[in-house]
């Protein structure tokens, strides 16, 4: 690897996690002001905002036609997002999980993991298939949002309503402030998703990996770094709520927004491989799936679920590079 290829990934990776970390600064503090719910907060404007590194990507490797990286960093992502994202959580400060969370948002998770292997099961996700999606993504925002606000409204019902609404209400200076923030993040995600998608091409020809690899891996672990450093945070400070929800809505956007939007802007949709659809995707919906037991357990995720979630990473990805090197070992690893 040459030193231009190097200098580019590592920039595009330092861009990416600085554009969502200013992007997320941004969106939170308006939806707070705006009286939603943590749990709503971190499904919905912080999922939004850590998945803008995912739909920057993607959404990059879909105009330069490159849809095995697109699909390989949606679908890699969401694998992390569950076994590595909470898995770090879960093993730096034991998470709670909402009830709502467990009731709709997981099955909704599941759900949309299913649909994306049926959409992709004649080997492409076209574009009627993304108008679908967005339009998904719209749905399910405006639903979230509402009934977030009927909760806050019931927990005000004794308070007064002027006096609380007169804190929340922020001044046109702080929106201002906030939506350049939000700019800001978005401008330092885009030219971060030019350079880090070039870095992985010309690493994924100089090792003789292919891109779907690259993009399930490298990327995709690049790209939900600011779905760690946030859930980690929000966990120490005792916001499980935006910790967990951050994880389960960032996959749910994942496909909803970033597939959906790259499906319709990409010139012959996204294909979809066949080992995507052998082994990819099943393992996506496998551990969606897996929340709901886990999650079910005294409605927490503790310490050694959470490292039972990194063994899991860590046995996934040593697959994925022996098959791609065609090792020796691969037969006795699997």
């Amino acid at each position: 690897m040459d030193l231009i290829t190097l200098i580019l990934f590592i920039f595009g990776f330092v861009l990416l996690i600085s554009g969502a970390e200013v992007l997320v600064r941004g969106a939170s503090r308006l939806a707070i002001a705006a009286g939603l719910t943590p749990l709503v907060v971190g499904l919905t404007v912080v999922a939004y905002g850590t998945s803008a590194p995912e739909l920057a990507v993607s959404m990059q490797a879909s105009f330069a036609g490159q849809s095995d990286i697109a699909l390989g960093n949606i679908v890699g992502s969401n694998i992390s997002n569950i076994l590595l994202v909470l898995g770090v959580s879960a093993t730096v400060a034991p998470l709670a999980v909402s009830q709502q969370l467990i009731r709709w948002d997981i099955p909704v998770m599941i759900g949309l993991s299913v649909l994306l292997f049926v959409m992709g099961f004649d080997g492409q996700i076209g574009r009627w298939d993304g108008i679908i999606l967005f339009a998904g993504a719209i749905g399910y925002t405006v639903l979230a949002i509402r009934h977030s606000r009927q909760q806050v409204k019931g927990a005000r019902a004794e308070r007064s309503e002027k006096t609380v609404e007169r804190k929340l209400r922020p001044s046109p200076r702080q929106i201002a402030g906030q939506l350049g923030f939000i700019i800001a993040g978005l401008g330092l995600l885009v030219l971060g998703a030019r350079w880090l998608v070039s870095g992985a091409v010309i690493t994924a020809r100089i090792f003789g990996v292919n891109e779907l690899v690259i993009g399930l891996t490298i990327v995709a672990v690049g790209t939900s770094l600011p779905e760690i450093a946030t859930s980690i945070i929000a966990g120490l400070r005792g916001q499980r709520d935006i910790a967990v929800g951050n994880a389960v809505g960032s996959n749910i956007f994942n496909i909803l927004l970033v597939l959906g939007l790259c499906s319709i802007v990409a010139p012959n949709g996204i294909n979809v491989s066949a080992p995507a659809l052998a082994f990819d995707i099943p393992i996506m919906i496998a551990v969606a799936v897996a929340c709901l037991p886990i999650f079910f357990s005294g409605y927490r995720i503790a310490r050694w679920e959470g490292f039972l979630f990194l063994g899991y990473y860590g046995a996934y990805n040593a697959y994925l590079f022996l098959n791609a090197t065609h090792h020796a070992a691969l037969t006795t690893f699997s």
